[in-house]
């Protein structure tokens, strides 16, 4: 049986990568998406890279326009506080079941990944505490129970990934992110499905000085007239990585 990877797993794996790329913010909202240069960057032909890129626009990720190729998805600011709304009441449900459901032994994870972005807090990139942030929701989801829930959560998280990031970036957010995740833990170890519920949905949605400040980030990140084209140069690390794994 040969080893090398086939059809489906390269597209997989292309796939995996840009959505990475888009969530994290290496590429931005309306950036274009060579075909052919992110092809020569895998070193693939084009056709993984059609299928790739079809996956990601079934998911909402990225824009497929006849004759204009495809681009990062963009979210217009009343629809993305729209999905911030949702967000927030699928993250309150998570929390209120887990606060239900959840064991010992993850009232003890939850604990530790607390402590881990309290370590980060002044030590690490926004990138990174990003990062950890994402793994202290995973682990509320998780002691939530509920599959398709979790499902839904995490495939609209990753819509909004890259604008999810950016309020990181805020003054005095990753302080705020703090002292919100310790009232969460706090109504989940009492198994306070309501506290829960109300602390992990404020935390989440965007309101007052949070939005305002949300919006005019958003404004001053747009990328300048030209700089989304095209978006291959952004995955140069991320196929790298792939092709080193692969070689």
């Amino acid at each position: 049986m040969s080893d090398q990877p086939t059809g489906s797993t390269i597209a997989e794996t292309i796939r995996s990568q840009l959505e990475r790329a888009i969530v994290t913010g290496a590429m931005r909202p309306g950036e274009r998406l060579d075909e052919q240069e992110i092809a020569d960057r895998f070193g693939v032909s084009r056709t993984p890279v059609r299928e790739a890129i079809r996956t990601l626009a079934a998911s909402g990720l990225v824009d497929v326009r006849q004759r204009q190729g495809a681009t990062v998805g963009a979210i217009d600011i009343p629809r993305l506080i729209e999905m911030f709304q949702v967000m927030a009441e699928l993250e309150g449900l998570c929390g209120e079941l887990a606060a239900r459901r959840i064991t010992q032994e993850e009232k003890a994870n939850l604990a530790a990944l607390h402590e881990r972005l309290i370590a980060a807090g002044g030590s690490v990139s926004p990138l990174e505490f990003y990062e950890i942030n994402r793994e202290f929701h995973e682990a509320i989801y998780d002691a939530a129970r509920n599959d398709f829930l979790a499902e839904q959560t995490r495939a609209l998280r990753t819509r909004v990934g890259a604008y999810r990031r950016q309020v990181t970036y805020l003054p005095g957010r990753v302080a705020s992110t703090i002292r919100e995740h310790a009232a969460v833990i706090d109504a989940i170890c009492r198994h306070d499905g309501e506290a829960a519920r109300r602390s992990l949905r404020d935390h989440v949605n965007l309101l007052g000085d949070n939005l305002s400040d949300f919006i005019a980030s958003l404004a001053s990140s747009r990328p300048a007239p030209g700089e989304g084209a095209p978006a291959g140069r952004r995955a140069r690390a991320a196929a790298e990585e792939v092709l080193e794994e692969r070689s």
